[in-house]
């Protein structure tokens, strides 16, 4: 399962290290406790609206470039998730090579499990 809060809150300690700065900064900065902010970067506590407006204005980072980089990342584990869920496996010969194999319908590598990993380069 994707979850949302999993996502933002990478976008948001993203932000925060792109700037070089501490949880201690940025929560003093937003008004909310370190503990928390720390909570809310790790996925584990949905940050409500307001929350989420102050770290970003701590951050002087819009709320719409974070929403939109979420919102890139989910369509990225979607995807993911959708051609995991459909993809075959290509089988090979033993002592074949990889270039002997013709290409399927996926470019890249065919996962069998139903978690999904997102990773985007920064």
């Amino acid at each position: 399962m994707i979850l949302l809060r999993r996502l933002l809150g990478d976008v948001l300690r993203r932000q925060r290290q792109r700037q070089g700065r501490t949880l201690r900064e940025v929560s003093s900065a937003a008004r909310v406790s370190l503990g928390y902010l720390s909570e809310v970067e790790r996925g584990q506590k949905e940050a409500s609206s307001e929350l989420l407006a102050a770290i970003c204005e701590a951050l002087d980072v819009r709320m719409s470039i974070v929403l939109r980089e979420v919102s890139d990342e989910l369509a990225l584990a979607e995807l993911a998730h959708t051609e995991g869920l459909t993809a075959r496996p290509v089988l090979e010969p033993v002592g074949s090579s990889s270039s002997d194999r013709v290409p399927g319908p996926s470019s890249g590598p065919v996962s069998t499990s139903n978690q999904v990993d997102v990773v985007v380069a920064a």
